[in-house]
């Protein structure tokens, strides 16, 4: 082999490795560009992009911003959005504050299908405080990431994050890891979603949430939304 073409050989192998980490840089960017982030005082005027708003849901004050109140009965939010498709790496985020005095099984946010494919973000709420609920289901196969143990305080503020990467499962709240598992499932791929309650109307939330952030990739606690 010569080494004029040894040299041109060198130098395409390397032009096809830049050119293969600048598509995995864009592909990064692109995810991000994909995120979907509600602040959920803005829903109610977004009746015209496929929002619709059951009940009489209000307005709390959160530091400097407005979140939504929901009654814990008839109260919630549906939209024509299904920002988990395709996922198989996604991180929802949640700043929450559950209310005392709802009812024990609560459905906070329902991505996915009725009774199929779905991802649900749950509480269940006691006497002496509430813990988390993480639940995905995809064919035949689901998980619960689920521990009564795990209480905490009615009425305050929280940061709640669900984690799926490519088969593991994590829930955290305020930026600590809470619990995990492994699920070998694939992507979601249709649906709706529903806040303050599942899609067919049982587990009424009872409480606020400010805002909820879909982001397509597995973040880090230090990358969690601030609050």
């Amino acid at each position: 082999m010569s080494k004029m073409y040894l040299i041109i050989v060198v130098s395409l192998i390397t032009a096809n490795l830049s050119n293969q980490g600048n598509m995995i840089q864009k592909s990064k960017s692109e995810r991000k560009s994909l995120r979907t982030e509600w602040t959920l005082s803005d829903l109610p005027g977004r009746t015209s992009e496929g929002v619709q708003i059951k009940g009489k849901p209000g307005t709390i004050k959160f530091k400097n911003n407005s979140a939504i109140s929901f009654n814990g009965s008839s109260d919630a939010i549906f939209l024509e959005s299904m920002p988990l498709a395709w996922c198989e790496q996604f991180t929802i985020e949640v700043i929450i504050k559950p209310a005392s005095g709802g009812n024990f099984e609560q459905r906070f946010l329902h991505i996915g299908e009725v009774q199929g494919d779905r991802v649900l973000l749950e509480l269940r709420s006691t006497e002496a405080g509430w813990y988390f609920d993480g639940f995905v289901k995809v064919g035949d196969l689901e998980k619960a990431l689920i521990d009564q143990q795990l209480l905490h305080p009615f009425d305050q503020w929280y940061h709640l994050a669900y984690l799926v990467d490519n088969g593991k499962l994590e829930t955290y709240i305020n930026g600590k890891k809470e619990l995990e598992s492994y699920l070998g499932i694939t992507p979601l791929r249709v649906g709706k979603t529903s806040i303050g309650v599942r899609q067919n109307e049982v587990s009424w939330f009872k409480g606020a949430i400010y805002k909820i952030r879909i982001t397509p990739e597995a973040l880090k606690p230090k990358n969690f939304m601030k609050y």
